[in-house]
């Protein structure tokens, strides 16, 4: 693995630790973080929806007809713990691997969802001039209320689903240059009152975020080929 690509990993891996500290510290450790997500020449530049993105100066997204996603990767925010719900059981290693796989599941379906619908960009496994690899890391995972499908019945309120960061990379399947880096933070939707917490609802709140992070990918392909929503 190339050195700019070992300093981004252990980057990725250090963060929810950044977003953990004090502010006045996170602004330092920032610094860390901002340099990996520039490596290999990628300059910063501001992204609509997005917190932090890098991209490579000249680099057009306009050569992209198809999308390679790779499998999506997840971490839970290192403070999580809980107990099951409506239990004082703490949830065990399947049950946060059994969580794990379906926050990536429901992403990875997500981004395939938004990618194929309107202007209908292929989702394949190919490796070509034209295909755009996608690498997708969910880091800082937190669950307010994890649903791990016992029988037991019980009922718990939350005002918000949990959040969760997306930390990704836009790569020439070709070259295997990056192309662009993007880390953005997103808390579930608060109503402002508590609400019934469930699978159904923390499915949902998940979902909703990954489909807006999609949508931002698939509006930049849009721009970069001239498509104008409608």
């Amino acid at each position: 693995m190339p050195i700019s690509n070992v300093r981004f990993v252990l980057c990725l891996l250090a963060l929810p630790l950044l977003l953990m500290q004090p502010a006045s510290a996170a602004r330092s450790s920032s610094k860390a973080l901002e340099d990996a997500m520039a490596q290999g020449g990628l300059r910063k530049v501001s992204v609509k929806g997005i917190e932090l993105a890098y991209t490579k100066p000249g680099a057009t997204l306009a050569n992209y007809k198809r999308v390679k996603i790779d499998p999506v990767e997840v971490a839970f925010h290192p403070s999580w713990n809980p107990t099951r719900t409506g239990s004082n059981i703490k949830v065990s290693s399947t049950e946060r691997q059994k969580i794990l796989d379906g926050v990536a599941k429901l992403v990875q379906e997500e981004f395939t969802r938004e990618l194929q619908s309107k202007s209908g960009y292929a989702v394949t496994e190919e490796t070509g001039d034209d295909v755009l690899r996608v690498k997708i890391h969910i880091v800082n995972l937190y669950v307010s209320a994890p649903d791990t499908g016992s029988s037991a019945r019980s009922r718990t309120y939350v005002v918000s689903a949990g959040e969760m960061t997306l930390v990704a990379e836009l790569v020439d399947s070709k070259s295997g240059d990056v192309i662009a880096r993007v880390v953005d933070r997103r808390e579930a939707r608060s109503t402002g009152r508590v609400s019934l917490s469930g699978s159904v609802y923390n499915e949902g709140e998940a979902r909703s975020m990954a489909a807006s992070w999609a949508r931002i990918l698939r509006k930049a392909l849009d721009n970069a080929h001239g498509i104008v929503a409608k």
